[in-house]
């Protein structure tokens, strides 16, 4: 049976490839499934399949349109040895809860498990649509997703990509791993500004139609790499459902015992898609909801008011460094009944008045969430307390999903099973990890703690980090906010002059 996607915010439907190829539909909202299909295989057959395996059967449930030769083909060149592991997504036992290793891909981060896949599900999408144009992708990271999206984009024949990022509000190793990226298509840009005001710089180019007119003319057409775009969220679907079977394969769960699944969040797409997980009947209890002190996801669930009108805190956990999280539109839409005219009103509250607030009815629909926050103390205390206990070294994201785990399970005596969403590898953070572990490495030069960390650890150096020891910066170019469609005009077209 076909499943096709609608706006959050009108009645238009498109299949599959082709909310992939637009990324955010053009009345501005989000595409999400006309339903959510239950998993067709026992727990029994999926306990025994390979990360591969398991993708394919769940992608096959909401890509209808592909055939089942381009998804296998799609998820075999996404899934190989850029990841150091051949399990993809191993899962790690530490602080009474098993840690979910999203790390493992070409550039440290959980952004790779979704990342590795797009390009392929685009360019095949492309060929499905007869698309022509070359696919311009064009994102805002808050230091993983860009990255992640040009290591998978680069020198992909018939695209190039643009990525914006706040000049400093990203890790050092996060700015590296970015203005070294390979790749002839490719482009990166510091801005002035925080992610909220790139992101807004990138929505807005999306929805401007005399630009969309004049890049059609030149044979361009925008499509995003963000985790606005479904190609994006149904892949972060399946290593839920990995991490289940695995556990039920290992004798540490039986089949239908429930689990809690924690994930620390800045723009809600990695916990949506634990959600969809839950909605396809895989069996989840709580979804913990992890913020930093961008406690804005903690206030709604708190109030049921999102409000963005807050000072921007830079914390040690750069990539939930987010005020205004582009996904919660997705469960917005769920919980009012799937009426598009009350989500597209609540949106446009938020991007008017900085807020809007939910009724008593909507909010009575978020009892499958729960939402805390760490501060940045309680993020440091986090690493130092399991590496002291387990030996094991966590991120500052990890840490503090971590954190306001124990704050759950100390509010609410639940001792369910619970996996913990691990999205970034400590040695991209080493500069904020170590200091954590010992305050004796404070001030330390970053490869001088990726040393150290290797050394306290035990556990290897990253292909990705020793190829930034003496990778070449290629990308220099700055701007503000309100500079960002022009520099995308000018890098455009000053390609297109390069190729004639």
């Amino acid at each position: 049976m076909e499943l096709n996607y609608k706006s959050t915010r009108s009645s238009q439907t498109v299949t599959a490839s082709q909310a992939i190829l637009k990324g955010l539909s053009e009345d501005g909202g989000l595409f999400v499934p006309e339903y959510i299909p239950k998993l067709d295989v026992p727990m029994e057959a999926l306990a025994q399949m390979s990360y591969q395996e398991t993708a394919y059967e769940v992608m096959k449930l909401f890509l209808t349109d592909f055939t089942e030769e381009e998804l296998k083909s799609c998820i075999a060149g996404a899934y190989d040895d850029k990841f150091d592991t051949k399990e993809i997504a191993p899962i790690h036992q530490a602080d009474d809860a098993w840690f979910l290793e999203l790390f493992h891909g070409a550039t440290i981060a959980f952004k790779d498990m979704a990342l590795s896949i797009l390009p392929h599900l685009m360019i095949t999408a492309a060929k499905k649509n007869h698309v022509d144009h070359e696919i311009v992708i064009l994102t805002a990271t808050s230091g993983d997703t860009g990255k992640a999206a040009m290591a998978g984009f680069a020198d992909v024949r018939g695209t190039k990509i643009i990525v914006f990022y706040p000049k400093d509000g990203v890790s050092p190793v996060q700015e590296k791993q970015m203005v070294t990226q390979k790749g002839e298509n490719t482009f990166v840009v510091g801005i002035h500004g925080n992610f909220d005001d790139a992101q807004t710089g990138v929505k807005k180019m999306f929805n401007d139609k005399a630009l969309a007119q004049q890049l059609d003319d030149a044979g361009y057409q925008f499509s995003s790499a963000n985790s606005i775009n479904i190609g994006r969220l149904v892949p972060q679907i399946v290593y839920y459902v990995y991490a289940y079977a695995r556990l039920v394969k290992a004798g540490e769960i039986k089949e239908g015992e429930k689990i809690n699944i924690v994930v620390p969040t800045g723009n809600f797409g990695n916990i949506l898609a634990a959600y969809y997980a839950k909605n396809m009947g895989l069996p989840v209890a709580k979804l913990i909801c992890a913020s930093n002190e961008n406690k804005v996801l903690f206030d709604f669930f708190a109030t049921g008011t999102y409000n963005r009108n807050r000072d921007f805190i830079v914390t040690s956990s750069p990539s939930m460094d987010i005020l205004i999280s582009s996904n919660l539109e997705r469960l917005i839409y769920k919980i009012s009944g799937e009426d598009s005219d009350k989500t597209r009103r609540l949106m446009e509250a938020l991007s008017g008045q900085g807020s809007y607030e939910i009724t008593e009815e909507m909010q009575a629909q978020l009892a499958d969430f729960y939402g805390n926050f760490a501060t940045e103390a309680e993020t440091a205390a986090a690493i130092r307390s399991i590496y002291e206990k387990d030996g094991y070294v966590i991120d500052p994201h990890t840490a503090v999903a971590a954190s306001v785990y124990h704050k759950y399970r100390s509010e609410t005596g639940d001792h369910t099973k619970t996996v913990i969403a691990s999205t970034a590898s400590p040695y991209k953070f080493a500069g904020s990890v170590m200091p954590a572990i010992d305050e004796k490495y404070k001030g330390m030069p970053d490869f001088e703690l990726i040393d150290a960390l290797r050394q306290i650890s035990g556990v290897a150096e990253p292909k990705a980090v020793t190829e930034l020891r003496t990778a070449p910066v290629r990308h220099t170019t700055v701007c503000d906010a309100d500079q960002m469609e022009q520099t995308v005009i000018n890098w455009l077209m000053g390609q297109q002059l390069k190729n004639k």
